[in-house]
């Protein structure tokens, strides 16, 4: 009998034992991992002796802080006095590249069958279309060319496909403002 009290007794602080091995395993074997983990992903670099952070110029500097805060987008101030571009000058600079060749969709020149139910929309869509943009097709004016501009190349384009729409006019100009008024005298 004593044999086998020995044997339980010897058992029972070999799975003691084991039980304080698997809480460390358990314990250690995450954080060393996360060690690992935070050593790979810093750097071994960072950690030699003598190691320091490399240094940029202040020009260097200016120029990264400059990009970051660059502007979005841009004012362009055109000459109000240029005569407006016709709407065959507008098609071939600017339209042509896709309307000539049908690129992303777009109805090719005199395609009469293309164009029809565009033009069944009305010129005002079409110019709305054309200014604001429309499916692969980005918004035109604003660019090189006023909305008054990309209407007549819109004119231009649905004529060649069978529509009988008028080119736009040119605006009339502006009255005088009351500055100008009271400078000449004009009550």
């Amino acid at each position: 009998m004593s044999q086998s009290h020995n044997d339980s007794h010897d058992h029972d602080s070999h799975a003691g034992g084991s039980s304080l091995r698997d809480a460390v395993i358990k314990v250690l074997l995450p954080i060393l991992a996360v060690a690992a983990v935070v050593y790979y992903l810093v750097g071994s670099s960072h950690l030699q002796p003598g190691y320091t952070e490399p240094t940029i110029s202040s020009q260097a500097a200016a120029s990264a802080a400059a990009l970051r805060i660059q502007k979005v987008g841009m004012v362009s101030m055109g000459d109000a006095n240029k005569p407006l571009a016709s709407g065959e000058e507008v098609y071939k600079t600017q339209c042509a590249a896709c309307h000539t060749t049908g690129a992303a969709g777009a109805p090719k020149f005199q395609d009469t069958g293309a164009w029809g139910p565009r033009i069944a929309q009305g010129l005002p869509t079409l110019i709305q279309s054309a200014v604001k943009g429309k499916n692969a097709m980005g918004a035109q004016a604003g660019g090189t060319y006023n909305e008054i501009e990309v209407a007549r190349a819109v004119v231009y384009l649905a004529n060649a496909g069978g529509a009988k729409f008028s080119e736009p006019a040119a605006p009339a100009p502006a009255a005088a403002s009351a500055a100008d008024a009271v400078a000449s005298g004009v009550k």
